[in-house]
């Protein structure tokens, strides 16, 4: 049993310098800007860049932006699907997986052939359109991972009893969408957003494609031109995206369906209610 139980852990000790070596040494060598010291300075130098908060900052809006439009899509149709339509199921999940099979560069560059300035709706010809395509790009990547998130929400609470009891009480469908099924699948929402936050912000081909100034880009234009900010960089992006994973398992270990405060029904659904 002694030996069953110490294979495990060998191969879990290289495992962890297979992956946390290169880490080490890429943070050794972000430390290492001013010769024969080490300092933060080459993260000073990051963070005192307008073009990497521009760019960051950028990033940001858009990703959430996508999360925002992805919630909106993914929530009303993976509810309907099981609520209405079930045997299409198998279908809606094949297309959410199609942006694993699609690379990226076919999808940006099949939004410019169907949006360029000779097609009926010209959005690459403004600023607006462009940054719209944007969006909808990371909605696009981010759809396997917010649907399956979503999904399994779902599933988890009884959508048939809560339809029913809001439609008893008068509630329209968009209504019920909005007023209780978003708020008993929150924390599945939360979770799909996280992944959706971390895949968008450092994504480079559509990004790079449609000549925005976002992170990835920038990222790989400091790699271009310096030795130790790219390295600086890459430990940042790192962290922040086991923060994002960190946040992800705080929200995927509560249940769906159960929240920490009580939820108040609205008045349309409490008027009947003696």
């Amino acid at each position: 049993m002694k030996r069953i139980a110490f294979v495990p852990a060998a191969v879990a000790v290289v495992a962890a310098i297979f992956f946390l070596g290169p880490l080490v040494a890429t943070f050794d060598f972000s430390l290492r800007m001013v010769r024969g010291d080490l300092t933060l300075e080459a993260y000073r130098s990051v963070l005192s860049s307008e073009v990497f908060l521009g760019a960051l900052a950028f990033s940001s809006a858009a990703s959430l932006a996508a999360i925002v439009l992805g919630a909106l899509l993914v929530v009303p149709t993976a509810y309907w699907v099981r609520l209405k339509l079930p045997r299409l199921r198998s279908l809606v999940e094949f297309v959410s997986l199609m942006p694993l099979i699609i690379p990226p560069v076919v999808l940006v560059f099949g939004f410019i052939r169907v949006y360029g300035s000779s097609s009926v709706l010209p959005l690459t010809t403004s600023e607006v359109g462009i940054n719209l395509l944007l969006v909808i790009g990371y909605v696009t990547l981010s759809l396997p991972y917010m649907f399956r998130a979503v999904d399994n929400g779902l599933g988890v609470i009884d959508i048939v009893s809560l339809t029913e009891a809001a439609e008893s009480l008068g509630a329209s469908k968009l209504r019920t969408i909005a007023t209780v099924i978003f708020p008993n699948v929150r924390s599945a929402i939360v979770s799909g957003a996280f992944l959706t936050f971390s895949i968008s912000l450092g994504e480079f081909v559509i990004t790079s494609l449609l000549n925005r100034p976002g992170f990835g880009p920038y990222m790989v234009r400091v790699g271009q031109d310096q030795a130790y900010q790219p390295a600086a960089l890459a430990i940042m992006a790192f962290a922040f995206t086991w923060v994002c994973m960190a946040l992800m398992e705080f929200f995927a270990t509560q249940r769906p369906g159960t929240l920490k405060v009580p939820i108040r029904f609205p008045k349309f659904m409490r008027r009947n209610v003696t």
